[in-house]
């Protein structure tokens, strides 16, 4: 177990814990004493048909999405309904490499699927609340590659959903990005195989990885903009440092690589019969595949090609000049637009 204080209460608010005991993953092995870390907002009505339930993107917490997305008269408003987020696994509040006990520990860890993470949370939901249909799943990023895992493994509790700026499959492309993430780390001798000492040991790997984030995360526009000094950064490399660097340079590297191989291999065709628009045709939610301009990550071209194998899916443009990073809600157009599309999606 490595000590990280960054993953706390005092550094991403109150959340309950859900234990699944030891929990037997999809490719092989189990994690040991296996938790989910969540919260919710609002209240689950009597027909206990109100929920909406939103999974974590990488490195992200509940924390994060409950102060961008959520709030009385937005579309994620809990006077509304019974909003769950989930922390998916590897993110440092739910089960994850840095806390693991002896011998499962860093690297030792589990290789964890996508898939894993929705059996999990199905679980959660099922048992701890007795909930058997969801009004909505929405996600951004990794959070919406578990939204389309939620469409396909559970047609008949999904009513709608909403994957933002994220992929079914990943692409080549996507594939490359998330190996250079992952080299980012394991290229700093530092890292030791995994077993460093303390996280912020791996600083120069950590900091590579703030910059590969930098230069994808946000959009050619941000830079030629200069976005930064609209959020408090005088310069491009103020903003790098204090807050690429600032973000990512407190995470544990074995959690990061968790999840980027989680991400790498996410494929919702894997392991089920046809191909990646045949497994899409299946869906019976209605799908409002949101994808965001500017977007180097997962570019809207990639969004609106799965969209075209989703019967009666819809498909929307999010205008902004952040990329991928405005799921952060640095750019309140974007936020105005992400209300706009779910409260059409939650009407229907």
């Amino acid at each position: 177990m490595n000590t990280n204080n960054y993953y706390s209460e005092e550094v991403h608010g109150a959340y309950h814990t859900f234990d699944l005991g030891d929990f037997v993953l999809e490719q092989g092995g189990t994690i040991r004493g296996c938790k989910l870390a969540y919260t919710t907002l609002g209240e689950l009505n009597a027909a206990k048909d109100n929920v909406i339930l939103v999974p974590t993107w990488y490195s992200g917490s509940h924390q994060i999405i409950e102060q961008v997305y959520i709030g009385k008269g937005r579309a994620l408003d809990p006077e509304k309904y019974f909003i769950v987020i989930i922390n998916q696994l590897g993110n440092g509040l739910s089960s994850s490499p840095h806390e693991a006990s002896f011998p499962q520990q860093g690297t030792n860890f589990p290789e964890i699927q996508i898939s894993d993470d929705v059996r999990a949370q199905y679980q959660l939901l099922t048992e701890e609340f007795s909930i058997d249909q969801l009004a909505l799943v929405v996600g951004g990023s990794m959070g919406a590659q578990q939204t389309y895992e939620w469409a396909i493994r559970y047609p008949d509790m999904v009513k709608r959903a909403a994957p933002i700026a994220g992929t079914a499959k990943v692409t080549p492309h996507n594939f490359l990005f998330t190996q250079l993430m992952i080299d980012s780390i394991t290229s700093d001798p530092a890292w030791n195989k995994g077993w460093y000492t303390h996280s912020t040991d791996v600083h120069l790997g950590l900091s590579r990885l703030a910059k590969l984030f930098a230069m994808m995360g946000w959009s050619h526009q941000f830079f030629k903009q200069e976005r930064w000094l609209a959020l408090g950064f005088s310069s491009m490399a103020d903003f790098i440092t204090g807050f690429m660097v600032g973000y990512f340079g407190l995470m544990d590297p074995n959690n990061l690589l968790a999840m980027a191989k989680k991400w790498q291999r996410g494929d919702v065709s894997h392991g089920r019969d046809g191909d990646l628009s045949e497994v899409l045709a299946q869906i019976k939610a209605k799908i409002y595949v949101l994808a965001i301009e500017g977007d180097l990550m997962f570019p809207p071209s990639d969004c609106e090609a799965e969209h075209n194998c989703i019967p009666g899916s819809e498909y929307r443009v999010i205008r902004t000049t952040d990329g991928h990073f405005a799921l952060f809600g640095t750019d309140s157009n974007y936020l105005d637009q992400v209300d706009k599309y779910l409260k059409e999606l939650l009407s229907t």
